[in-house]
């Protein structure tokens, strides 16, 4: 009920504010589990793909998001987001432990496989995370591409700037083989990208995008 009425309030003015267009909404399943993997630019990503679905999308969240700009605290906390401990040792687990239990009602489950925003705009390679989901729980997986929100809220930036936000979604992908192979794993990732690679028409960097304490 509160993302409903989030949704019903916020939409019109984000769509005023920044100008958001969307195709492929037809190839989200009107019901039942999928896996939502897009390419990352901004953490305004979170907020527009929820805006152009139908379906409620959940996340996984740092738990800072939750505690530090009131904004985005309300707005995560409100559309049913998942706050996570990304300092502790077992946070991977517990990310994939969430995301299972959304499957597993059926939900909609959003994830950025290259597991940080992109430092340049730039796609950079898959973590294995989002294939060990698709084999593991049987969900299909719909790629996704994000186009101007890097624009419009920068990494570092404080306030977002005004621009327009195009949302691309591509067909459901399934896949077969075993959650316990890793190359399995690495196959259905590098297919995962390969797809958003396409979507997005990004430049493809074949290693991990540098932690945000890294690229400091």
């Amino acid at each position: 009920m509160l993302y409903r009425l989030t949704k019903i309030v916020g939409a019109p003015i984000l769509h005023l504010l920044w100008p958001t267009t969307v195709t492929g909404n037809e190839h989200v399943p009107v019901t039942g589990p999928a896996i939502m993997a897009s390419n990352h630019l901004s953490i305004l990503d979170s907020t527009f793909l929820p805006l152009v679905l139908k379906r409620q999308v959940r996340f996984v969240a740092k738990a800072e998001y939750f505690t530090g700009n009131p904004v985005t605290a309300t707005w995560m906390r409100a559309t049913g987001q998942i706050s996570i401990d990304r300092q502790s040792p077992t946070s991977a687990q517990d990310m994939l432990d969430a995301a299972s239990e959304v499957l597993k009602n059926g939900e909609l489950f959003g994830i950025y496989p290259e597991g940080t925003r992109s430092p340049d705009g730039r796609l950079y390679r898959g973590k294995v995370g989002v294939a060990w989901l698709a084999l593991a729980t049987g969900a299909p997986v719909i790629p996704v591409a994000m186009e101007g929100t890097g624009e419009v809220l920068p990494i570092g930036a404080a306030r977002p700037r005004r621009g327009r936000v195009n949302v691309r979604i591509g067909k459901p992908m399934t896949f077969t083989g075993s959650e316990s192979s890793a190359r399995d794993r690495r196959r259905v990732t590098d297919e995962i990208m390969f797809a958003i690679q396409e979507l997005s028409g990004q430049e493809y960097v074949t290693s991990y995008a540098p932690s945000r304490t890294q690229s400091k």
